[in-house]
């Protein structure tokens, strides 16, 4: 969806471990989780405590495969992935696979499908929102030759290829071309690693460039940055302070990478979801909820395939 922190760039309380938060490719993160119940003693801290059996409840999940449940809503059948994990609340995300829910270890299956019946209005909604995109995004695989179009920063560039020994790219700003200089022979995959090894090192120069100023613009101070080629996050910040973000998001204008780039950054003012982060990121991205929206029901559309 760094350095140490200064003392003005420290999430309030210490953290008791290093956390990390992404910013998912097309989730809508608003509400992509829900607090978590009470913790309760865990079994092993007191060995009077014995772990009551369970009884099955109307509707209650059956294993279909390792990691794999299943609720019933009616004549509704939801299959969903149960992640177990050391995060503080239930989370869940909506997804090629379809819906991924990650809960603490210590909250219950019934808590989990609690939460889930709660917000099965906005999980069937999602699914369904997400399975119109699937649809329409269908698009033939990118052809790796001259005359090609590419999106690159938002518009549509045009790969031309001179054939020369002298190994080479160029991109020429005024007529929207990416010259790319191959032997004749050159085949469709060396095509593909020259354009894509050049997308890369354009990724570390923006993003090299837009960090520190929305980091100065918040008064924070990251550790490092490294690219990513997740296929389900376009960032994510560990509270350390290690930044990662998708080179992918150079096939979108300049607003679009600002804002996740101003989204990983107020994790370092907060490591979470709450309004008091979304705030954060106003204060240095006021138009990111135009920007988020975007991401999340259009930008998939945008993508090439690869």
């Amino acid at each position: 969806m760094k350095p140490r922190l200064g003392p003005d760039a420290r999430p309030q309380g210490k953290l008791p471990q290093q956390q990390a938060l992404q910013l998912d490719l097309f989730a809508d993160d608003s509400i992509a989780s829900t607090p978590a119940a009470p913790q309760a003693p865990h079994p092993r801290s007191d060995p009077r405590l014995v772990p009551a059996p369970q009884t099955p409840l109307a509707g209650e999940a059956v294993a279909l495969a390792p990691g794999k449940r299943r609720l019933h809503f009616g004549e509704h059948i939801l299959d969903y992935t149960l992640l177990r994990s050391k995060r503080r609340s239930i989370g869940f995300l909506i997804s090629d696979d379809g819906l991924r829910v990650t809960a603490p270890k210590w909250v219950t299956l019934g808590d989990i499908e609690e939460a889930i019946r709660e917000k099965k209005r906005w999980i069937f909604t999602k699914l369904s929102e997400y399975r119109d995109r699937s649809t329409r995004r269908m698009q033939p695989q990118m052809q790796w030759r001259d005359g090609e179009t590419l999106p690159y920063m938002g518009r549509s560039i045009t790969l031309r290829i001179h054939a020369t020994q002298k190994a080479g790219i160029h991109f020429d700003d005024a007529s929207d071309q990416l010259i790319v200089c191959l032997p004749a022979d050159a085949g469709e995959q060396q095509l593909k690693d020259r354009v894509l090894g050049w997308l890369q090192l354009e990724a570390k120069r923006v993003f090299g460039e837009r960090l520190p100023i929305y980091a100065k613009k918040l008064g924070v101070t990251y550790q490092s940055f490294a690219l990513s080629s997740a296929t389900t996050q376009w960032g994510s910040c560990t509270s350390e302070g290690k930044i990662r973000l998708n080179w992918r998001l150079m096939h979108f204008a300049l607003p679009l990478i600002d804002y996740v780039i101003a989204h990983e950054l107020s994790h370092l003012r907060e490591m979470n979801h709450s309004p008091r982060f979304w705030a954060t990121v106003q204060s240095i991205f006021p138009e990111f909820e135009t920007a988020r929206k975007t991401l999340r029901d259009s930008a998939q559309e945008t993508l090439p395939v690869f």
